[in-house]
């Protein structure tokens, strides 16, 4: 119905979310949530697919990027909910199951975030300190697994005590990991002009080396995955101030501002050292600051790397715990996570849920390919997303008062991700989409376990 009020977020009884976060705190959420730890080690493997042209491959990701964040940014000025795309999925499909699936495939993917890289930044922080105990477990080694721990504790407790704690936390760290980008930048801009721009590696499938659209999609495939992260605005819509004008305003700032950062940090990078030795660096960023500006000391990037590594998993944290808040006040989780703590307005019982399976994880083992499987997983979930909002579009109409996308958008917005799609299971190891496959059928069975209609009878016996 066209001309519709908003739906209000505030309607439930109960203790409810605190709306504190305004338009600056927004997007250095957003702007942290993509910066994060993926710029740090992607330059180099991007560099390895694209060659000097790699600033090419950010420009067309970015475009990608983009059709489906003003997409988000339409959908939480409509729906400022905290289930996010589980409650847009909801709404436009009228399918549980669906929702079920959507939420819990981006909760699957954060976890497997926050796991990787809480034992990222334990072994940065072991490179500090040195401790030893001399033994291993569960594959990484004891010291590695308890700084772990004790690091995902601390995210926890930042993440409980407040959703304004947490932004302080995330501006603090966005900006550490800013300033290092720009330090990139700063001390290899007279290298600029040095590198040919457009230069690829050549190959058996491209002998001339040429700058063909299959080699663009290939790097825009890659470093797509670097603005993922945008979507965790989408979770905290209430706890926005005015969420129908500060979430587009402050999302699409942030896919701006990381993708300028973004290119400006490629062309360094291929300008200071040669391509092939960038994608054969384990810290590729590091090797730049090495060559460019010797004098920095080697620990201070490291704590740069850690505090870039620890803001994506507190990030992350953020929204799997309002993500599962939100499809608990749906019905589709048990209502137990939807509770409110009276006096900090947290969802406690969420993030202590969070909090046991990503400690569990850490005795896992490696989850590379299950992190793989997860990217693919919020590809899909990009496509039902622009597609629920085509479908609430034409329901609906517009809605005064808020950021409307044309129809247009959601529509490129969703094939651009099919594409994508395609060329990730085309390009990867089989294992990731089989994995993939695996997590939606363990999700079906959970749903079919924990779906509403079952828990109420359950509870009438």
């Amino acid at each position: 119905m066209s001309g519709a009020a908003p739906p209000s977020a505030d309607s439930e009884v109960g203790p409810q979310l605190n709306r504190t976060i305004g338009t600056a705190q927004l997007m250095l959420y957003g702007v942290g949530s993509m910066l994060g730890a993926g710029i740090y080690g992607l330059v180099g493997k991007a560099a390895g697919v694209m060659g000097g042209a790699v600033w090419m491959a950010f420009l067309v990701a970015m475009a990608a990027a983009l059709l489906t964040g003003v997409s988000y940014a339409s959908i939480a000025s409509r729906y400022p909910k905290a289930g996010g795309a589980a409650y847009v999925a909801q709404r436009a499909y009228r399918t549980s199951w669906l929702s079920y699936v959507i939420g819990l495939a981006i909760v699957c993917s954060g976890l497997a975030s926050i796991a990787t890289q809480a034992k990222v930044v334990a072994e940065n922080l072991n490179t500090l300190i040195g401790l030893d105990f001399g033994m291993t477990i569960a594959g990484p080694s004891a010291e590695v697994t308890i700084l772990a721990i004790g690091f995902l504790l601390l995210v926890a407790s930042i993440v409980y005590r407040g959703i304004t704690e947490s932004l302080w936390a995330n501006a603090i760290c966005t900006i550490v990991e800013a300033l290092g980008l720009l330090l990139v930048i700063a001390v290899g801009m007279r290298f600029w002009g040095q590198a040919d721009l457009l230069a690829v590696p050549t190959g058996p499938a491209n002998p001339a080396g040429a700058l063909t659209v299959g080699l663009l999609l290939q790097g825009s495939i890659l470093t797509f995955f670097s603005f993922l992260g945008f979507e965790d605005m989408l979770n905290v819509a209430e706890e926005v101030k005015r969420p129908e004008r500060t979430i587009p305003v402050a999302l699409i700032g942030a896919m701006i501002l990381a993708s300028l950062i973004y290119m400006a940090v490629s062309i360094t990078a291929v300008s200071v050292v040669p391509w092939p030795d960038l994608a054969a660096a384990p810290g590729p960023l590091k090797l730049v600051i090495e060559r460019a500006a010797p004098w920095f000391p080697a620990v201070g990037f490291t704590v740069i790397t850690i505090a870039a590594v620890a803001n994506t998993a507190l990030v992350n944290y953020v929204m799997g715990s309002r993500l599962l808040y939100g499809m608990a006040r749906q019905g589709l989780l048990p209502a137990v996570l939807g509770r409110v703590h009276g006096a900090r307005r947290t969802p406690h019982v969420a993030i202590g849920a969070l909090l046991a399976i990503v400690v569990a994880l850490q005795f896992a083992g490696g989850i590379e390919q299950l992190a793989s499987a997860t990217v693919l997983l919020l590809l899909v979930v990009f496509v039902l997303v622009n597609g629920a909002l085509i479908v609430l579009t034409r329901r609906e109409g517009k809605i005064e008062g808020c950021f409307n996308a044309p129809i247009l958008v959601p529509a490129a917005g969703g094939a651009i991700c099919l594409v994508m799609i395609v060329g990730r299971v085309l390009q990867d190891d089989w294992r990731g989409p089989a994995i993939a496959g695996v997590l939606i059928a363990a999700i079906l069975v959970l749903y079919v376990v924990t779906r509403p209609g079952r828990r109420s009878a359950n509870s009438r016996t």
